[in-house]
């Protein structure tokens, strides 16, 4: 049986292994802290920043209240501009469609991931495409205007 440092004391316990030295105790329990708080996503929180990134591009943008949302998924229902409505799942793995309509969640879709927002709504809408790449240059405009 094996465990990794921590707060818990004694370290050596009868047909234990320790993961790394006592003398490192500190230096493996903060770590184990730090990892424990950054490298834990609540994707309801990263569906509202996802939908707050793009929500100028589409019609409708908005992370599902009927879908129950959680630490590892997250729902989001979205309209592109061409009036298609799509209901999206956030995970660890990215974005894919789920559904075809708001709140919707087809178990007999398969549908692939995307890494990103964009690379799943450039996708799917070529209104998307036409808005995001409109304000990219607007925004290009301004920075030559100000003189970057």
């Amino acid at each position: 049986m094996s465990r990794k440092c921590s707060d818990e004391l004694p370290l050596e316990e009868e047909g234990m292994e320790v993961d790394c030295k006592p003398e490192d105790l500190s230096k493996c329990a903060y770590e184990e802290r730090c990892v424990e708080l950054t490298d834990v996503k609540d994707m309801r929180l990263e569906a509202e920043a996802v939908v707050n990134d793009v929500l100028f591009a589409v019609t409708t943008m908005y992370v599902s209240h009927s879908l129950t949302s959680g630490v590892d998924v997250a729902y989001i229902n979205v309209e592109t501009r061409e009036g298609h409505r799509y209901c999206l799942e956030l995970t660890e793995a990215g974005l894919r469609v789920v559904g075809h309509t708001f709140d919707q969640v087809d178990d007999g879709l398969s549908t692939q991931y995307h890494e990103t927002v964009y690379s799943l709504l450039d996708s799917l809408s070529p209104g998307y495409r036409e808005a995001f790449g409109n304000a990219l240059l607007q925004r290009l405009e301004r920075l030559k205007q100000n003189g970057h």
